[in-house]
């Protein structure tokens, strides 16, 4: 999937306190996972498979893996 990185962000600055936390908890994974799949800089020993590329609109990102994003959206459309 291809998305921007601005709408990415949106995404994730519409979610609720505590989502990261939840996502990871749900999915067993790290938070910090979690927060780079949203554009983070933390450190983590997992990928992933998030792709940024400079560009118009805060650049492309290219998700390998849109498992994070959809609990995201699932979590959105609960409020």
């Amino acid at each position: 999937m291809i998305i921007t990185f601005n709408e990415l962000r949106r995404i994730k600055d519409r979610l609720p306190s505590g989502s990261s936390q939840r996502i990871a908890d749900e999915l067993g994974i790290d938070v910090d996972t979690v927060r780079n799949y949203f554009g983070g800089k933390h450190e983590s020993k997992e990928c992933v498979g998030v792709h940024f590329e400079p560009g118009p609109d805060g650049g492309v990102v290219t998700l390998d893996d849109t498992t994070i994003l959809d609990v995201a959206m699932r979590i959105l459309s609960e409020q």
